[in-house]
């Protein structure tokens, strides 16, 4: 019997601790391992960077719930889009990237594997003869984000997963934003699912992280040997605090969904507001594949606002419930400029924001004082 998304967030991996009976893995803030004689290694264990019994948990957790065969845990979210990059290109080879990434994301290709010989080319990736137009001989990878990140575009990961396949390239899922329980790439034909478990996975703004999926064992393998040569992994505690996020994620990403929608609804009648970027509009031009790929539309809106970049920041400055920060998924609501906080480093690129744009991640508060907080704010 396959189990539920829920049961196995809560259990998947997370058995009972057969010592004391726990029903909460522990904490194993241990270092190295006594072995059972020379190259004798006890379940496995050696060195907790090559692995440690709490990340396993995660690791173990986080596979079952994206539905892959081999999980791995990092410090942080561009730590296992590092590991991805290091894994499956060499200098010489080409990514195509989404025209509207994450501001990270993007430095990551353009100041750090660009200097190692990686190249890229950023692409409406809603546009598939632009896609197809952009692949080369040396194209290793597609690298989506669904939704993406401040604009909300929508992608067809079933699309680009044949069009990548067609080409003997990967196809790489940033599922950040959508969580695995709102939207499931590997079921949809990618290769490796990317996440940031600081957002929604952690949910709880109190831990940073990362985690890698893969469909393939072969693949896993790869990843893993990378994840422990380069040595960039999520330690025992971030693993617990992230693995008791997960165990709520589906009771929350509900919660997320159903603010995030009255919240569209109030900027969509707002005169200040001039254009509302969130998948769950039948005007939005991705709505009809979000629907298909997605179980929900998430708890992130974008929205422009007529005054110009003034008028965003100053909008961003008076919220008060609505706390101004970077990052996203935490169980409180967050307001941002994306130009000038989140996105500054695409600023001059390709991928540079609009100065009118803010971004809300949408928390689990009682929606009414939401909505008062937003209505101030927007004056």
């Amino acid at each position: 019997m396959t189990e539920g998304f829920e049961t196995l967030a809560i259990h998947a991996g997370q058995e009972a601790d057969p010592l004391t009976g726990a029903v909460v893995p522990p904490i194993y803030a241990v270092s190295t391992y006594k072995q059972d004689g020379v190259g004798g290694l006890r379940s496995g264990y050696e060195y907790s960077r090559s692995a440690n019994p709490t990340r396993t948990a995660l690791e173990e957790a986080m596979a079952a719930v994206e539905g892959g065969v081999r999980g791995l845990a990092f410090a942080s979210g561009l730590a296992a889009e590092d590991t991805v990059l290091r894994t499956i290109c060499r200098p010489g080879d080409h990514v195509i990237i989404p025209n509207d990434a994450y501001g990270g994301t993007y430095r990551l290709f353009a100041k750090v594997h660009e200097r190692w010989g990686l190249h890229y080319d950023p692409v409406a990736l809603d546009n598939m003869n632009a896609v197809g137009a952009a692949i080369t001989p040396k194209t290793k990878a597609i690298w989506v984000e669904t939704p993406t990140n401040p604009l909300l575009g929508i992608s067809d990961i079933a699309a680009l997963a044949e069009l990548a396949h067609d080409c003997g390239a990967l196809l790489v899922v940033d599922n950040t934003f959508a969580s695995p329980y709102l939207q499931q790439p590997l079921a949809l034909g990618a290769d490796i699912v990317v996440h940031s478990t600081t957002k929604y996975v952690g949910g709880h703004s109190d831990v940073v992280g990362g985690a890698l999926v893969a469909r393939d064992a072969e693949l896993g393998e790869r990843l893993a040997y990378h994840q422990n040569a380069m040595g960039a992994v999520a330690g025992p505690f971030d693993a617990w605090l992230t693995l008791r996020g997960l165990k709520t994620l589906a009771v929350r990403m509900d919660r997320h969904c159903d603010n995030a929608e009255r919240v569209v609804d109030l900027l969509l009648a707002h005169p200040k507001v001039i254009s509302v970027l969130y998948p769950g509009m039948p005007e939005h031009p991705g709505h009809e594949v979000a629907a298909k790929q997605m179980k929900r539309f998430g708890g992130m809106v974008s929205f422009r606002v007529a005054g110009g970049e003034a008028d965003a920041v100053e909008i961003c400055n008076r919220a008060r419930l609505f706390t101004l920060g970077e990052s996203l998924g935490g169980v409180e609501s967050l307001i941002e400029h994306p130009g000038r906080m989140t996105h500054a480093s695409a600023a001059g690129s390709p991928l540079e924001v609009p100065g009118d744009l803010v971004r809300l991640s949408v928390g689990i508060e009682s929606i009414d004082d939401l909505l008062a907080d937003l209505s101030q704010a927007l004056g």
